[in-house]
């Protein structure tokens, strides 16, 4: 099994993704121990003194102004993960747990934490018996951390709680940790604090997003191409000279993909109409400005999640010189403002996949193709009722797409008076991405179907890979009206697992 050694200097995306989906094994590399050690003998020496320091001989947030006596700070260190584990709701997907527990062993281990090596080491022996806590879906504003998710991890270090364990069966932390040998950490100075401060949660998610949404943006590229195709659209606007004048990197990557896939194709540019078209509707013509502009929307995004990767966030810090410092790094503003963005170019990528496939099941639009694509057009309605599922999809896109990092809900007696919305913003992210598969499902749906009805013409070698691998996966072809959903679903995950990418790759070459 792939291991991934966590060091003082950050993560990265692929770690991310080989702990939280893969999963990977996690290994502590002996400079982070070394790091751990230096730190935690740093806070060590400030709960000795009689001068009160935040977090670790104060209370905390709007109650930091009380000083707590040295056999009071064990129960401070317990009292804060169990009063913060007050998250409600559905449980949160096992994948963005996993994320979540190892991005703050990530930060951890930077040194910069004051935490003992003894909890790092019992965090990544959780996440290698595979035990996952269980977070409920509400309770982080996405300041001073994903609090309440996190707390819900930390229960779980401590042996409280429930948990999941690697059977998939929710029982008590505190048995599951016994059945794999792990001992219950009991939190020290600061240790509590430590392991609930940080933006975890919503880069966890903005990670799995990203790599996600590359798969579905090169999907929607080749499902734009298999419109274009079927609607005997012209390839000519593809031209790379025409996007090397307006150089947007994004626009040129989905522009030559578009042209990979339709090189060889007999369809482009055969207008079957009694007047040639001398352009394109925007929905075709202008596939790669719209697909491209959320292509730079990514590469903003991965930029924002790599500073993040590097990362450690925590309050308050071991600094180098060895002062502990407040400070307000937690504020998840830099992520949330990136997953907001990103479920915005989502729910626009949606809409003209939307749009291109109303046109193609218009019979005044299609330039011949039949009434909805349908067989025998009034006795069968075709993809009628398939587009109005992907309309209701783009509606709720749309819906998804409002920015939950324009609110804010002061909390913590005001003293949390300005908060990210973070969290909010990663979970509607993830719905938005979703919803997004399903109606680039529905496109390749209907294009391969318009592509196989185009009697006479021969489509590209990559088309003509794309519909004999999604053929092969369950999705049917032309023909009479029959049950719909279990081929709208066998094309929702043909897309999802990548195999359009691949399908269509295999003529290609990898596309960008």
């Amino acid at each position: 099994m792939h291991t991934v050694v966590v060091g003082t200097t950050g993560v990265t995306a692929s770690d991310v993704l080989a702990v939280a989906r893969a999963g990977a094994r996690i290994e502590l590399s002996e400079e982070a121990l070394a790091a751990l050690a230096a730190a935690r003998e740093v806070v060590d020496a400030l709960a000795a003194k009689p001068e009160p320091v935040y977090g670790v001989s104060t209370g905390f947030g709007a109650l930091a102004t009380r000083h707590i006596s040295p056999e009071l700070r064990a129960a401070l260190q317990r009292n804060i993960v169990r009063s913060h584990a007050a998250g409600m709701g559905p449980r949160v997907e096992r994948e963005v747990v996993r994320a979540l527990m190892f991005l703050r062993l990530k930060t951890v281990c930077s040194g910069h934490t004051g935490v003992r090596p003894e909890v790092a080491r019992t965090m990544a022996g959780v996440l290698n018996a595979g035990i996952t806590p269980v977070v409920h879906e509400y309770g982080s504003l996405g300041c001073s951390g994903d609090l309440a998710p996190l707390s819900h991890c930390a229960l779980t270090l401590m042996g409280e709680g429930d948990a999941e364990g690697s059977d998939g069966t929710v029982r008590p932390a505190g048995e599951l940790l016994a059945e794999h040998g792990i001992a219950p950490v009991e939190l020290r100075e600061k240790e509590g604090l430590a392991l609930l401060n940080g933006t975890d949660g919503m880069l966890g998610m903005l990670v799995m997003a990203l790599a996600d949404l590359d798969t579905l943006y090169k999907s929607a590229d080749i499902t734009a191409a298999l419109t274009m195709e079927a609607l005997l659209g012209t390839d000519r606007v593809l031209a790379p000279e025409l996007h090397a004048i307006r150089p947007h990197p994004g626009q040129a990557a989905s522009a030559a993909n578009m042209l990979a896939v339709l090189r060889g194709s007999g369809l482009t540019g055969h207008h079957q109409d009694d007047a040639p078209r001398v352009q394109d509707a925007y929905s075709v013509r202008c596939a790669p400005q719209v697909a491209g502009a959320g292509r730079d929307t990514m590469a903003h995004a991965a930029l924002v999640a790599e500073r993040e990767l590097a990362a450690a966030v925590d309050n308050p810090v071991v600094l180098p010189d060895g002062r502990v410092e407040s400070n307000g790094n937690f504020h998840g503003a830099p992520v949330a403002y990136v997953l907001d963005f990103l479920a915005v170019a989502a729910a626009d990528l949606g809409s003209i996949a939307e749009r291109r496939t109303d046109r193609l099941l218009d019979k005044n639009r299609s330039h011949g193709l039949p009434p909805f694509l349908a067989d025998d057009a009034g006795v069968d309605s075709g993809l009628m009722i398939a587009q109005y599922t992907q309309a209701a999809l783009v509606g709720e896109l749309k819906r998804l797409a409002v920015p939950a990092s324009a609110d804010s809900i002061p909390s913590s007696a005001m003293q949390e008076d300005h908060v990210s919305m973070g969290w909010s913003a990663a979970r509607k992210l993830r719905t938005a991405v979703d919803n997004l598969a399903r109606v680039i499902a529905v496109e390749l749906y209907a294009a391969t179907r318009a592509i196989q009805l185009r009697e006479g013409l021969t489509p590209a070698p990559a088309s003509r890979a794309v519909i004999d691998a999604v053929r092969a996966a369950g999705v049917q072809g032309p023909g009479p009206d029959r049950y719909l959903s279990p081929d709208l679903a066998a094309a929702d995950a043909f897309v999802r697992a990548g195999h359009l990418v691949t399908a269509a790759e295999t003529v290609t070459g990898p596309l960008r």
